[in-house]
């Protein structure tokens, strides 16, 4: 609602200014006066336009405010108009109307045309998901719920795409492994996975160790580094060739974590629709088409002499032809070999990642002519199929997933050189709109406190204690298994359970429980801002005090009640307000209490909008943490079910009604539930 009416009070604004002044303002800024004495919108348009008008901005606040005043009645749900310091306007808006129209669940719509693709998670298939991955994950499921369709939203179309390096080093670490730490073959491979299986044992946990152990293992006996790592290497070169024995073993590995991958991740309630995987885009040739794009733009060439000779590199931005050289010059107009290029084919021939990303996002815009995946069904969530890619023939009815107008790709910090570089390739070859529309969703990364890797069961130095936060290593073996986490959280969960509801069925608990710690986790991932390192911790993640999810589970819960106690519900209580004498609640002292209540859950389109412009979800976590604490402030200072006068009793549950609606709404887009007890 709050953005509804600053909508509609700009597009006045700016009629008033081309009518009055002849100017054209594409954005104005708009602010929330410091007390709410002061009002509820504040613009500084006036400073803004003094120096074009060459008048003081009081001056010019006092113009626009004359004329607002004068169309106050066309003005639905302002109630007045004032001018405030150097030339602020201030908005008073109507509290009773506002409120009313709030109680309808009015509010300003969110979304557009155009397909968006969101790509996260995109884990290595080569053992289980650990503690940074799920922060990948929890920020790019929460992303695309913002931008999604739904009951409150006409949203954007948006396809949800988790990339999958099944041909990459750290699946041909594992390969190294299994064949030569562990003697195996194709057949015994095959048996393996069965009797894991057989034995419910998981092959991502398996997998875990065994990369630890080969990582250490090329490093161990000095003598054989230089052999090691040339038996890298050629495992790596078989699985991006395929048609071997290497690569059908490493197809099954990568195959099998996957789906313990995809199981995983949708215990959190993340879903993909279409999984693309690196290996059809070297066997589908998206990359030799790219490379001959890449050539005839001038964007790639063949490095002759210096450390890259041999290679097939681009210019990094700055140093592309035209561009100044810092010797002297420009880059184009002096000889020799630019040695800080970017390597996109190594001397023998094998692609790098970079040029692996280039061929995968020309696609994703549409931009490679004649190119496509084959679509083949892989998982099936209750609503939808998740479809994977494949070098054969599509499966009938695959969506189509290619042809993005926007992208936002969920990537954590360590990569931004190399998607600054896909970004520059773009640009290079003319495609500028589409870099313009092209987001790397960067996070930084998730560590433990050390007390959390205590509780986990680590052995840590006594330097270690004395830190804020301790790194995870999976080739070190240091770290925490996703699955591992969730079952820690949710048995600690479970255990209060157990003890403040016995009366409820074992399933009933477990869960609650679950919702409770599924909720604890997103929210401790999304609380910090993306460029924030995390350092995870147990005891303030589950915490019924402070920023957590928990914190907001508990008001939901605490308003859940008092509509059962009162024998009503929070619908008939929002819809009995069409009918309250509420002005003379509301404009009194106390009534602004409440008001602050409706005003600060009619902000939750304004707050999805800001997120969804800064690719910031904690924006958001913020709110329904703030929204929590204005109804726990709420429920202490009323005593709802002990109110004598009807109006007032029904005011305050419908206050009530509001906070829980969208609090439950809040949490809906950060991807938590909201159980019924706690």
């Amino acid at each position: 609602m709050y953005r509804t009416i600053q909508q509609s009070l700009l597009a006045r604004i700016q009629a008033i200014l081309l009518a009055k002044y002849d100017i054209a303002l594409a954005t104005l800024a708009i602010e929330q006066p410091p007390n709410i004495a002061l009002g509820e919108v504040a613009l500084p348009v006036a400073f803004e336009l003094a120096k074009r008008l060459r008048k003081a901005p009081r001056a010019i606040a006092t113009e626009l405010a004359a004329e607002l005043t004068a169309i106050l009645p066309e003005l639905e749900g302002i109630a007045g108009v004032e001018v405030a310091g150097a030339g602020y306007l201030n908005i008073r808006l109507d509290r009773a109307a506002t409120v009313r129209r709030i109680a309808r669940d009015r509010h300003a719509d969110i979304g557009g045309p155009g397909f968006r693709l969101v790509e996260h998670t995109s884990i290595n298939p080569n053992k289980a998901a650990h503690i940074g991955h799920l922060r990948n994950a929890i920020l790019g499921d929460t992303f695309q719920r913002l931008l999604r369709p739904d009951n409150y939203k006409r949203g954007y179309e948006v396809g949800v795409q988790n990339y999958i390096d099944n041909t990459g080093v750290q699946v041909a670490d594992v390969v190294v492994g299994l064949v030569h730490l562990e003697g195996k073959t194709l057949a015994s491979t095959r048996e393996l996975l069965a009797t894991l299986t057989n034995e419910n044992r998981r092959i991502d946990f398996y997998c875990w160790d065994l990369y630890a152990r080969v990582s250490q293992w090329y490093t161990a006996d000095s003598a054989q580094i230089a052999a090691r790592k040339q038996l890298r290497l050629d495992t790596l070169h078989a699985l991006e060739v395929g048609g071997n024995e290497t690569a059908e073993i490493a197809d099954l590995i990568s195959t099998a974590v996957l789906h313990r991958h995809l199981e995983t991740m949708e215990r959190l309630g993340i879903e993909y629709d279409f999984l693309p995987r690196e290996s059809e885009i070297l066997h589908l040739h998206f990359w030799d088409a790219a490379r001959e794009l890449m050539i005839a733009k001038g964007v790639l060439y063949e490095e002759t002499e210096g450390k890259n000779k041999g290679c097939l590199v681009m210019r990094r931005a700055g140093n592309e032809a035209g561009a100044p050289r810092p010797e002297s010059g420009t880059w184009d107009s002096i000889t020799g070999p630019d040695e800080d290029a970017k390597v996109i084919v190594r001397s023998n021939g094998t692609v790098t990642y970079v040029g692996k990303d280039i061929a995968y996002h020309l696609w994703k815009f549409g931009l490679l002519p004649g190119k496509d995946f084959g679509y083949a069904r892989f998982h099936e969530y209750p609503t939808h199929t998740c479809w994977i890619s494949t070098a054969g023939a599509s499966d009938p009815g695959h969506p189509v997933f290619g042809k993005a107008d926007a992208i936002y790709n969920v990537i954590d910090s360590r990569q931004n050189d190399p998607q600054n570089n896909v970004i520059q390739a773009l640009r290079g070859m003319g495609f500028t709109e589409a870099a313009d529309r092209y987001t790397h969703f960067s996070y930084e990364m998730v560590a433990l406190t050390p007390r959390c890797a205590i509780d986990l069961g680590y052995a840590i130095s006594d330097e270690d204690r004395a830190k804020s936060y301790i790194e995870v290593s999976g080739r070190k073996g240091f770290g925490v298994k996703a699955d591992d986490l969730l079952d820690q959280l949710i048995a600690a969960a479970q255990a209060e359970v157990d003890t403040r509801h016995p009366e409820l069925s074992d399933e009933e608990r477990r869960t609650i429980a679950t919702q409770i710690g599924v909720g604890a986790l997103r929210y401790f991932m999304l609380r910090f801002t993306r460029n924030t390192v995390i350092a995870f911790d147990f005891k303030d993640a589950l915490s019924f005090e402070g920023e957590t999810g928990p914190y907001v589970q508990y008001a939901i819960v605490r308003a859940a009640n008092i509509f059962r106690k009162a024998n009503t519900t929070p619908e008939a209580s929002l819809a009995a307000i069409a009918d309250l004498d509420l002005p003379g609640i509301l404009d009194s002292e106390e009534g602004t209490s409440l008001w602050e209540t409706w005003l600060l859950a009619s902000k939750l389109t304004l707050m999805i909008e800001q997120c969804i412009a800064t690719a910031e979800p904690a924006y958001l976590a913020k709110y329904a943490f703030q929204l929590a604490q204005q109804f726990n402030n709420f429920y202490h200072r009323h005593h709802v079910l002990n109110e004598t006068d009807p109006t007032r009793k029904a005011l305050l549950l419908a206050t009530a009604a509001v906070a829980q609606r969208e609090m439950v709404r809040a949490l809906g887009y950060l991807g938590i539930e909201a159980p019924p007890v706690m």
